[in-house]
């Protein structure tokens, strides 16, 4: 009898193993349907990364440790990183979960984000192979520490306000600082979830709330952009079975048998090889980001611009040019710092004399690709005002073909002007393009091309009406708007200002090609100003001089 009782117990030993191993199996699933197929190979650009950290994120970046900095140099990563006391208000010091609000939705935030996207130097003993490529950092990758995987609360709670460290305040936080992420779809940001706790007594707390960020938080608040993304760096360290990676093209997130810690270092700092193992994960999943947010970046170029067989002046195809995509040759700017050789940057200038106002000037995040070209404008009736680039000496550009731009517009349905200006045998010579502002300029980034014949002359000066024929004696270019009788208000943004080399133009063309060369400059009633064109982007270099200009401009505030 006892023989058959032993032996019932160790088929009782040996069903339970059964049952626990299979409950144990860890998962073996993709992040998501779409996520299939990726590319995994690193950056062909050299691209700007800053990661925000503490202790555990310095050990991962170290050389000889983690080698998660050298690694990502050798990925066309130029990395910076900030850790304790950086920052305005020391606001590196607070990477706690609830201390994002702070960061990404808080007073400051401007503040931060500005000293944080031009930062540049290094935090952590890591080796840096590549040169700076200038411009802000595209990626922000950032990381609470161990002591954040200790939420209190229970697993499935849902979104709450109140609390700290906690279940739903972690979810709360989460999905306000989405709001800043969205409105800056030009950089790329990768939540790197807290590392395990060794301690077990919220373990099933920190699982449940880093699955629901891999797994529910974007899709939750109906994200529409590929620019966040998450590495859960606590399941990578909690199991050799735990990992988050791509693998023949495949985002493989393989939960792990545990929820505490596998890799200690004699604390809770994870360990050189588990460093060293989340390294090899993250890598070529961070490609993977990139690429993604790449092919599916906001605001993206359109190969080419349609242009309907009937247009509402009532051109018709034949009188547009075609709508092939510009080929550019070369920058003259693209806003990610410092000022063009030879000029002063960009200048406001507005009617001084009118209740007109312009601001001009480049502006983090809000470029095609970083920064861009931003005009803050309100024109007064029978007024103007312009921001232009004017340069030092006359600029040979008769290697080109014409301007290229991308344009994004806050207001449709408006004129914008595009001038250049040339030295000529009798002092400045003034030329401008009239470029109908569309909805589809509100809805995404239009690549714009102009060349050089079809700016024209302007109609108060000699010639009024000729094509512009000097692209080798050029002084400057600008962009503005003059009002009539209705009053202009609105916002825009340039980016990529370049230069056309051969090739047709995607231009976007007002429904009267020429300046008119017939009308004398209209006058206001009595007691009110007279302009040299009513319409004119600005007043010309060539009546006022260059002296003038500088009495009189009014510096980007």
């Amino acid at each position: 009898m006892r023989y058959y009782i032993r032996w019932f117990f160790i088929l009782l030993v040996i069903c339970g193993i059964a049952i626990s191993g299979l409950a144990l199996t860890p998962s073996f699933v993709q992040a998501s349907p779409q996520q299939q197929g990726g590319d995994s190979n690193p950056p062909e650009r050299v691209v700007k990364l800053i990661f925000i950290h503490h202790s555990t994120g310095e050990n991962w970046l170290t050389d000889g440790y983690g080698n998660l900095g050298q690694t990502l140099a050798e990925n066309n990563y130029y990395v910076s990183d900030t850790n304790y006391g950086w920052g305005p208000n020391g606001i590196g010091d607070r990477t706690d979960i609830p201390d994002w609000l702070e960061w990404f939705r808080g007073d400051q935030t401007d503040t931060y984000m500005q000293a944080l996207l031009n930062e540049g130097e290094q935090n952590a003993n890591y080796s840096r192979t590549l040169p700076d490529p200038g411009g802000e950092n595209e990626i922000i990758l950032f990381k609470s520490c161990f002591p954040n995987s200790d939420l209190e609360g229970s697993p499935n709670d849902p979104p709450s306000a109140d609390g700290w460290l906690s279940v739903g305040h972690a979810k709360y936080v989460y999905n306000e600082i989405l709001t800043y992420f969205g409105q800056h779809p030009e950089k790329l940001f990768v939540v790197v979830t807290a590392p395990p706790l060794s301690d077990r007594s919220n373990a099933a707390n920190a699982r449940a709330f880093n699955q629901w960020l891999v797994y529910d938080w974007l899709r939750e608040n109906d994200y529409p952009y590929n620019n966040v993304a998450v590495f859960d760096f606590y399941n990578v360290l909690t199991g050799k079975d735990g990992h988050h990676t791509v693998e023949d093209g495949e985002v493989i997130h393989q939960v792990a048998n545990r929820d505490t810690l596998l890799y200690p270092s004699g604390d809770d700092h994870p360990s050189k090889k588990g460093s060293q193992k989340a390294t090899e994960e993250f890598i070529p999943l961070l490609n993977y980001y990139y690429n993604r947010w790449q092919q599916d970046a906001p605001f993206p170029v359109p190969a080419h611009t349609e242009v309907d067989s009937e247009s509402d002046s009532g051109q018709s195809d034949s009188d547009q040019p075609d709508a092939a995509p510009p080929d550019i040759s070369g920058l003259i700017d693209n806003f990610e710092g410092g000022m063009p050789a030879g000029t002063n940057g960009w200048e406001a200038y507005w009617d001084e004399g009118t209740t007109s106002s312009l601001k001009c000037g480049a502006e983090s995040g809000t470029g095609l690709r970083g920064s861009g070209l931003h005009l803050d404008y309100q024109i007064s009736s029978y007024s103007w005002g312009t921001c232009g680039l004017y340069y030092e000496q006359v600029q040979d550009w008769s290697a080109t073909q014409g301007l290229v731009f991308s344009i994004h517009i806050r207001q449709p349905e408006q004129v914008l002007h595009v001038d250049l200006y040339a030295d000529g045998p009798e002092g400045q010579e003034s030329y401008i393009f009239e470029l109908d502002l569309t909805p589809e300029m509100e809805d995404d980034w239009i690549p714009i091309g102009i060349p050089w014949e079809s700016f024209h002359r302007v109609d108060w000066e000699a010639d009024a009406g000729s094509p512009f024929s000097k692209p080798d004696q050029v002084t400057g270019i600008a962009f503005g708007f003059g009002s009539e009788e209705t009053e202009l208000d609105g916002e825009l943004w340039i980016d990529e200002l370049g230069w056309m080399d051969g090739g047709e133009a995607a231009v976007e063309e007002s429904a009267e090609q020429e300046v008119s060369q017939s009308e004398e400059p209209e006058e206001d009633e009595p007691g009110g100003r007279s302009l040299p064109c009513i319409g004119s982007l600005a007043m010309p270099l060539g009546l006022v001089g260059i002296a003038l200009y500088q009495r009189n401009k009014h510096e980007e505030r």
